[in-house]
C-alpha cells in the first residue's frame, strides 16, 4: 500500500512538471506568428511537372504491356521446351530490368518535383511573411489558405533540363 501511494505521488509531481513545462513552451510563441494553410492534394494536381509525369508513365505502362505482349507470343510460337525456358528467363531478366529501371526514374522525378513543391511553399511563405504553413487536412480552423497561390506557382515550373536531357538519352 505505501508503494502504491509513493508511485501515485510521483506519477502526479511528473504530470504536474510536465503540464507547466508545456505551458511554458506555448507561452514562447510569439503573438504575431502567421500561420498558412495548404490543401496539398490541389497542389500537387495543378503541378505541370506532376501532369507531364504521369503522361510519361502511361506511355511506359503501355509499352511495358507491349513488351509483355510480345513476349508471350515469342514464347507461345517456341515448341522445343529448353528454347522456351530459356526465351522465358530472357524475357523476365528484360521485363525486371525495363521496371527497375523505370522505378528508379520515376522516383527520381518524384523527388525533384517534391523539392520544387517545398521550394515553391517556402518561397511563398517567405514572400507572405508566414512563420508556419500546414497541410490544410490537418488544420481544424484558422490560418490563411493560400492554395491558389501555390496552384500557380507550381504549375509554372517547367521540367528542368537535366530531366529532359535523361528523357533523350533513354530514348
Amino acid at each position: 500500500m505505501n508503494k502504491q501511494v509513493k508511485f501515485l505521488a510521483v506519477a502526479a509531481a511528473a504530470f504536474v512538471i510536465g503540464l507547466s513545462v508545456n505551458n511554458f513552451a506555448m507561452s514562447e510563441i510569439p503573438g504575431g506568428c502567421r500561420v498558412a494553410v495548404v490543401d496539398v492534394q490541389q497542389v500537387v494536381g495543378a503541378s505541370s511537372q506532376v501532369n507531364e509525369l504521369r503522361k510519361e508513365n502511361q506511355a511506359k505502362t503501355t509499352e511495358i504491356l507491349s513488351f509483355i505482349e510480345k513476349a508471350r507470343k515469342d514464347v507461345a510460337s517456341t515448341t522445343d521446351a529448353d528454347k522456351k525456358k530459356s526465351l522465358e528467363e530472357k524475357y523476365t531478366k528484360e521485363l525486371n530490368a525495363k521496371r527497375e529501371a523505370y522505378g528508379a526514374e520515376y522516383n527520381t522525378k518524384m523527388m525533384e518535383i517534391q523539392k520544387n513543391i517545398i521550394n515553391a511553399v517556402t518561397e511563398q511563405a517567405r514572400v507572405n511573411n508566414y512563420d508556419l504553413v500546414i497541410a490544410k487536412d490537418v488544420v481544424l480552423y484558422g490560418g490563411d489558405d493560400i492554395t491558389n497561390q501555390l496552384k500557380s506557382a507550381v504549375s509554372a515550373i517547367k521540367t528542368t533540363p537535366a530531366s529532359t536531357k535523361n528523357n533523350k538519352k533513354k530514348k
